[in-house]
């Protein structure tokens, strides 16, 4: 074998390796992305398990408050007649419905609470009907009757009941609360070791990945000096040997250049080899598609379809990524022109859906034109896209102008409300804040097509521009999105934290 072809099959074999390395880098740190998120989800589930037993522990204890408080004004009333003692019993007395209907509201994840939270009640429900009776009786007059029932003991016993169901269900909202916060505590333990585990393998890995490139270069290094040195030995063999340097100095810089795109794709591209495969499969189906069977078919259809959706999801990704950091400056933007734009670049779904729209006057507002372009294609589009079957779908748009507060202050702003409804397949409102979060899907892939970003994309863009975007539906009746811009600009450009 001549040094050539020495150096040939080590190129091979170094461009084999750097294939293996650049593919364990990739998977490895696709790996950790994968388990970061992983992380974030398990402690934000289990974030919101204690929020909500510190809810139901707080509602509680609101709840027996209001209710002593009632039974105090109560006895002080019989027992002195003092009016001011009154006043507080009617006030324990009106919020103890409030505090019933927010305990109500409330939905415990402890199996058989619910039943005991419901007792609770039933038994607070009594004891009001039996202050309230006592009271009654001693405001017409019947005091005697009023003191006779407070000294049977029925109420003490009552009161009792309560007590005992209280702790019940706290002490059994309190145990849910420490072994959530034991487990989110040994939980971060173990994802502390296991990030220290991940970042000494990625950092072992650059470590072996510049060891190569050095190693690698000192090769080259070697035969480039013993090339050197044959090339001053055989000058008379120049012209014999000109053909063999030419193809080993080709061979060479295709060596450098592969180098170069293994390293461009592992830390740049992720389009381009979606792209090589729709590529490749299209020619597949093309040229050969006749000599595959059914079976080889689908499954090419699979892989292009599999391409398709992760280019698109890609897309879909950087964009929502962007809408902060990336946005154009507000301008002043004409929604209805924005609207009849998008209606003539939907004009082949809309036929195809024999789709009807009324729309009334849209405003002027400040905003950046390209994403409010984004916000009501994405929203016509869903609308068009998740219509019924056996009607075509009807949709309508319509603005008006509201005064609301805003919800941490006393301050009223001014807001576009808009409004966009639909007589489509709808989705039960229990989901109704699920839509708005990226990869959420109500419906499987085989029947409408989509990442489950889109309506996250409306909802950044609409909190960029200082509004909020809600939606209510019915099952089988269709849809309604409002979009709450408000009137004067807002522009939150400032990055996430």
């Amino acid at each position: 074998m001549t040094s050539f072809d020495n150096y040939l099959a080590r190129t091979q074999q170094g461009m084999r390796r750097w294939v293996v390395i650049c593919l364990t880098i990739i998977i490895v740190t696709g790996a950790n992305i994968y388990y970061a998120f992983d992380v974030i989800s398990d402690l934000a589930i289990k974030q919101r398990s204690v929020t909500n037993t510190n809810k139901i522990i707080l509602a509680l204890k609101d709840l027996h408050n209001a209710l002593l408080l009632a039974e105090s004004g109560q006895r002080g009333y019989l027992l002195t007649e003092d009016e001011e003692y009154l006043s507080h019993y009617h006030v324990a007395i009106d919020g103890l419905r409030v505090r019933v209907n927010n305990l109500l509201d409330l939905t415990t994840e402890i199996p058989d609470q619910q039943a005991r939270i419901q007792n609770f009640i039933d038994l607070v429900k009594a004891k009001k009907q039996e202050l309230m009776t006592t009271v009654n009786l001693a405001q017409t007059n019947r005091e005697a009757e009023a003191v006779k029932i407070l000294f049977t003991g029925q109420g003490h016993e009552l009161y009792s009941k309560i007590y005992i169901a209280f702790r019940e269900i706290e002490s059994i909202e309190l145990n849910m609360q420490d072994q959530l916060y034991a487990d989110m505590a040994k939980f971060q333990k173990i994802t502390k070791e296991n990030i220290t585990i991940a970042s000494l393998i990625s950092l072992c890995l650059i470590i072996f990945l510049l060891y190569l490139f050095q190693k690698n270069n000192r090769r080259e290094g070697r035969y480039q000096q013993q090339l050197e040195s044959q090339n001053k030995e055989l000058e008379n063999k120049v012209s014999e040997r000109t053909l063999e340097l030419t193809l080993y100095s080709d061979e060479l810089s295709r060596s450098n250049r592969e180098l170069e795109d293994f390293a461009f794709v592992a830390s740049h591209d992720l389009q381009e080899p979606l792209r090589k495969i729709q590529a490749f499969a299209d020619r597949i189906q093309r040229n050969y598609g006749e000599a595959l069977d059914d079976k080889g078919r689908d499954y090419l259809e699979r892989m292009n379809n599999a391409a398709s959706r992760m280019s698109q999801l890609i897309t879909d990704l950087l964009e929502f990524s962007r809408i902060k950091t990336r946005g154009n400056p507000f301008t002043d933007v004409a929604l209805g022109d924005i609207i009849d734009q998008i209606f003539e670049d939907m004009e082949v779904s809309i036929n195809e859906s024999q789709a009807t729209f009324s729309v009334s006057e849209m405003p002027k507002i400040h905003a950046d034109s390209h994403q409010m372009y984004r916000l009501f294609m994405n929203l016509l589009s869903n609308a068009v896209k998740f219509r019924k079957h056996d009607s075509p779908p009807h949709i309508s748009l319509s603005w008006s102008v509201e005064e609301q507060s805003v919800p941490a202050s006393q301050m009223a702003l001014t807001w576009h409300v808009i409004r966009l409804t639909d007589n489509g397949i709808g989705f039960s409102q229990e989901y109704a804040d699920k839509i708005f979060l990226p990869f959420q899907r109500l419906h499987g892939r085989s029947e409408y097509k989509g990442t489950g970003i889109g309506l996250a994309i409306c909802r950044r863009i609409v909190e960029r521009h200082g509004g909020n975007i809600t939606a209510t539906s019915t099952v089988g009746q269709g849809t309604c999105f409002q979009i709450m811009l408000p009137t004067t600009t807002i522009n939150f450009d400032d990055p996430i934290t």
